[in-house]
């Protein structure tokens, strides 16, 4: 996919006319769930009966039931936030991405709460691998057990996932990340993005990231992710609980279009992403937009 992407609204959609030419992927997102597995409360304010993974699980289904090429990926902070995560640790939110059908997750901070050995005692629950690619696992609980990167096919498409974590050194306790290395993401990004791009010959990099939307400082976020890299066509993003509505589209140093999209935290919004991919298999931004879980429709 080496021109880049092709915004849909510049992009004339009868190009795609012609029998077996069209390829629809659509990709579904949370970020920052938090161990929040019910709904908020009637006394929650404007969250008041949003949100739950029973709501999101069904809406989940009745996307797939749609569409013939879906993705489910989430941006990391699965953990912390409820007492569930208090009681058991992780292993319910696990357990309900796995019956979700998860495809991939990062690691956000908040994983580390109950320590690498905590996250690690959680994996056999996941039936989706966790992608991280700026960690070092080395000499820890978790050496072995994530990958930098994964590939996956729908129909003849391939997407390469990779995933990148925000520096753990006075976020997160000492002894919780103990002998994690943390390595620098916009290095390792380009290094990941070049290898899914030619070792791989995917035609679509997504990055899952857990370094932040945006900041004031020069702190790496998603938004210099974007454009201080190339290869990248999909940034979904998590840490700082933005509650993005439409995506954040930026050119990258190449000058090509790279979209970045966040759904806020606690599982209240579900993202949806839809891309085509031409006879080439050149990739079009199609549509997405954020489904409220809980007050959602459906389409």
């Amino acid at each position: 996919m080496g021109s880049g992407l092709l915004l849909a609204g510049a992009f004339p959609f009868d190009a795609f006319a012609g029998p077996n030419k069209t390829r629809k992927l659509t990709v579904l997102h949370t970020n920052d769930v938090h161990s929040h597995l019910e709904p908020f409360g009637s006394d929650s304010g404007k969250y008041a009966g949003e949100g739950g993974v029973a709501q999101r699980a069904a809406l989940i289904q009745a996307i797939r039931a749609q569409e013939e090429h879906v993705l489910l990926l989430d941006a990391g902070d699965i953990f912390q936030g409820t007492p569930y995560f208090n009681l058991y640790k992780g292993e319910p939110d696990i357990k309900a991405m796995s019956a979700m059908g998860y495809d991939a997750s990062t690691m956000g901070n908040h994983d580390f709460d109950a320590g690498v050995e905590g996250f690690a005692k959680q994996l056999p629950h996941a039936r989706f691998p966790i992608i991280i690619a700026n960690y070092d696992f080395t000499r820890t609980a978790l050496e072995g057990k994530t990958i930098p990167y994964t590939v996956i096919r729908k129909g003849d498409i391939k997407i390469g996932i990779f995933g990148l974590g925000i520096q753990l050194k006075g976020l997160v306790p000492d002894d919780a990340y103990g002998n994690t290395q943390y390595l620098e993401p916009l290095r390792i990004a380009q290094n990941m993005a070049d290898k899914l791009r030619q070792k791989e010959q995917c035609d679509l990099v997504i990055c899952l990231s857990h370094l932040g939307y945006r900041y004031d400082s020069r702190k790496v976020s998603d938004q210099v992710l974007a454009k201080e890299t190339t290869g990248i066509d999909l940034i979904i993003g998590g840490h700082t609980h933005t509650f993005l509505e439409r995506p954040t589209i930026l050119k990258n140093k190449n000058g090509q279009e790279v979209i970045i999209n966040q759904v806020g935290w606690a599982g209240l919004r579900l993202g949806r992403i839809d891309f085509l991919f031409d006879h080439k298999k050149n990739a079009s931004f199609a549509d997405a937009h954020s489904v409220v879980i809980g007050k959602q429709t459906i389409g």
